[in-house]
């Protein structure tokens, strides 16, 4: 059996009295050159010594030994998180190894912060391009751990994979350097304010979620927010219209200087909201069945500093076979973002109310729902039009930079005669 134990920069004078009795008693050992020479000094006495700095070189080395001995490994942190232990038990077996867990540096890093970190997720991007992380900021976590490769950009490359997806408002960007090292370093970094250099190898990267900072007006464009700046459901972040598909949709709506926007499926508002500062006279009825909907709708509506005619949590279907508010009943505008499987019957009743020389746009995901509504839109005599959107967005790489494809979806417009 062959111990594997996982230390902090104290070892091994900080490791637990068993785990030191362990490594007293080995006939070989097995660690890091950077803690050889204090376990040189700490055991007192001549022990064979293997460089485990290279796990694949320590498992044939140790798969080699033509006898039973008692071999220790020593490790940092946690060896079967993202560490030694795979490949160890990879290449020896699970059976001959036996663990002994430290900190992690992720563990560490959150300890420093003081925060939390049970509803973290976290990732590594050792031998990696950072694509990985580009998919999980899509999820919007709210607490992510980044061990970078400083071959790959480091750091850097965190930053601009953060930027790259619009998100550089929306989290807290905390470096951990060296962590339990006698010269350890915790720092927050602000979006405007360059990375310290040099930095050292031993690095995570924390994204703490926080509510996104707002810009003065005068400095956010005409439209095409980015998706950083609008807040969202904490327990379904991301599920919001992406900014290169929102554009489209906007222009695909051809907004009038006046009239009535229905967003019905608004989600954050994200469309609705944008057409307001497009269009300050249209009137806007935002609707959205999530609970909590409405006040985030409001919430977006005033950082943008427009104010929709009504914003309503409710099923859009329910609503629209009752009373409307008042000058609102009959639209000139209609994106239909939701209605789920009850969509065809929501654009029946749409249809019902939509004004001469209306339009109406819905954003689709699949070719089946494609399919059942245009024939609705074609019998209604509306003139129909169908565009498939996809986009890309550059991802750094430790050379340059990779597109990225998003999600395509199907835009389905109808102009009434």
């Amino acid at each position: 059996m062959i111990d594997v134990i996982g230390t902090d920069a104290g070892a091994p004078a900080s490791l637990p009295a068993a785990q030191q009795a362990l490594i007293r008693a080995a006939e070989q050992i097995a660690a890091p050159r950077r803690l050889q020479p204090a376990l040189k000094t700490w055991l007192n006495r001549t022990v064979p010594l293997i460089d485990s700095d290279d796990p694949r070189s320590l498992a044939k080395v140790l798969n080699a030994l033509s006898e039973p001995i008692k071999v220790v490994v020593l490790a940092s942190g946690d060896p079967l998180w993202f560490g030694i232990g795979r490949i160890l038990a990879d290449r020896l077996g699970a059976e001959r190894l036996r663990f002994h867990p430290a900190p992690t540096c992720m563990q560490l890093a959150f300890a420093r912060i003081g925060r939390p970190w049970q509803d973290a997720r976290w990732l590594s991007l050792h031998g990696r391009d950072p694509e990985p992380l580009a998919q999980e900021l899509q999820r919007r976590p709210q607490a992510l751990a980044v061990l970078t490769d400083p071959g790959r950009g480091g750091a850097d490359a965190v930053r601009r994979c953060l930027r790259s997806s619009g998100l550089e408002a929306t989290y807290q960007f905390w470096l951990g350097e060296n962590l339990g090292h006698a010269d350890e370093r915790v720092l927050r970094i602000p979006a405007d304010v360059p990375l310290p250099e040099p930095l050292q190898p031993l690095l995570v990267v924390l994204l703490i979620a926080e509510e996104p900072s707002m810009p003065s007006g005068r400095a956010l464009p005409l439209f095409g927010l980015e998706d950083g700046l609008y807040l969202q459901h904490p327990d379904h972040p991301g599920l919001m219209t992406k900014r290169e598909a929102r554009i489209q949709l906007l222009a695909d709506l051809e907004l009038p200087d006046q009239g009535v926007l229905w967003d019905l499926g608004a989600g954050t508002g994200s469309i609705g909201l944008e057409a307001l500062r497009l269009r300050p006279q249209l009137k806007l009825l935002s609707v959205e069945r999530r609970a909590g909907g409405a006040a985030l709708i409001q919430a977006n509506a005033e950082r943008l500093d427009v104010r929709p005619s009504a914003v309503v949590e409710d099923d859009a279907l329910q609503l629209l076979a009752g009373d409307l508010p008042d000058g609102l009943e009959h639209p000139d505008r209609v994106l239909l973002g939701g209605g789920g499987p009850h969509r065809y019957a929501l654009l029946k009743a749409v249809l019902q109310r939509l004004r001469p020389s209306g339009i109406v746009v819905i954003p689709l995901a699949t070719l089946e729902a494609l399919a059942t509504l245009r024939p609705l839109l074609h019998q209604a005599g509306l003139t129909l039009q169908l565009n498939q959107l996809q986009a890309w967005r550059g991802q750094p790489l430790s050379d340059g930079t990779r597109l990225t494809p998003m999600n395509p979806i199907l835009s389905l417009k109808g102009t009434k005669s």
